[in-house]
């Protein structure tokens, strides 16, 4: 068994060194545990600080893709370079390293696909009330939204085993702690959560400029990838509330007019037959979108096999580069990697080797 624990880093060499002190090189459960690290087009020395503290494995993306898409391209790697399980945490030392162990306990035992790490956010001192209070509701959001129970769904801290790390596909730019919650609510991706400790503040979060911008786009990102599986609740739900506007506008006219005073509100009728025509257009687009919903499940399930395939074939991960660390009695990972490095992880008496180049 296999354990990576990667990291996406932008720009992170004062806080990595800390970080990577952290991480443990044994974990009960796994033959191996081994680290990466994502460079999302970092400007600074974050490719050599890693280097020089002993990484395995760096990915190093050629500009700045943003945290979603870095987490992503770990994930893929982390898979092609015969992950088991897959530990993702930040490279600003927020989580403790220490809970790792009960991160992964269960998937261990079977018992999910998915841990996430619920930083109990309301014990955190640094984290203002406001803080607090949004990340409880939008937490609330998202529970609604993907069908789950976690507590803290915008925690980074969180183990994939392989079925799960197949499974996901993170589409946006922004976060891809929301996002992949809701994709794996509805898959067949086991969810649970543990609770997890927290290390003091070491800097301030580079993610947003400022708690508006932040509602802004995390609301942003959660209606989105809601409505990417769920589009004619939604937009059916929009005809409703639409088409009940219009029949209070049109109930109003038919009152006057039983009146005797419609003659003077025909404006009325007008305003009704364009709101019963928006909610109609509405129930449309939820119909329409339903069936690229259908399209697109099909869609993630090739993506899916097309992943196994590669796996199988021993495909070369996507801008990959050697870390420093060599273990006695064993190839540097840029030497030789097992071509097929499945989830059965077969042998390498059973497979040739095929060298690790760079990225495609």
């Amino acid at each position: 068994m296999k354990l990576i624990i990667q990291i996406p880093c932008l720009n992170e060499e004062e806080s990595l060194p800390v970080t990577l002190s952290d991480l443990p090189r044994e974990v009960e459960g796994f033959d191996e545990v081994e680290w990466l690290v994502i460079d999302d087009g970092s400007t600074d020395a974050t490719v050599e600080v890693a280097r020089t503290h002993g990484v395995d494995h760096v990915v190093r993306l050629t500009n700045n893709k943003g945290l979603a898409q870095g987490f992503q391209a770990g994930l893929d790697a982390s898979l092609k370079l015969g992950a088991d399980v897959i530990v993702n945490t930040d490279a600003d030392n927020q989580y403790n390293a220490a809970d790792i162990p009960k991160l992964v306990a269960p998937i261990l035992r079977g018992d999910a696909d998915l841990v996430v790490g619920d930083r109990e956010v309301q014990t955190i001192d640094h984290f203002s009330p406001l803080k607090k209070l949004l990340q409880r509701l939008g937490s609330w959001v998202v529970r609604r939204a993907s069908e789950t129970t976690v507590p803290d769904t915008t925690s980074g801290f969180r183990a994939y085993n392989r079925e799960a790390a197949l499974q996901v596909q993170v589409v946006s730019r922004f976060t891809y702690t929301l996002e992949t919650i809701i994709q794996a609510g509805k898959m067949l991706v086991a969810i649970d959560h543990v609770p997890i400790r927290t290390n003091p503040k070491l800097r301030e979060s580079r993610l947003f400029g400022s708690i508006t911008s932040y509602v802004r786009t995390n609301a942003l990102a959660i209606f989105r990838v809601y409505t990417q599986y769920e589009p004619l609740r939604v937009f059916l739900t929009a005809a409703a509330l639409v088409g009940l506007v219009a029949a209070v506008v049109w109930g109003r006219f038919f009152i006057l007019f039983v009146q005797g005073d419609g003659a003077g509100h025909v404006q009325s009728v007008v305003l009704g037959a364009m709101l019963f025509v928006v909610a109609v257009q509405l129930a449309a687009l939820g119909i329409i979108g339903d069936l690229l919903a259908a399209n697109r499940t099909l869609i993630q399930r090739t993506l899916e096999r097309t992943r196994r395939i590669e796996l199988k074939l021993g495909v070369e991960p996507s801008h990959y580069e050697p870390g420093e660390r060599r273990t006695p009695g064993r190839p540097m990972r840029s030497e030789t990697i097992t071509a097929g490095a499945s989830a059965d992880r077969p042998s390498t008496e059973e497979h040739e080797t095929v060298p690790l180049g760079g990225g495609r």
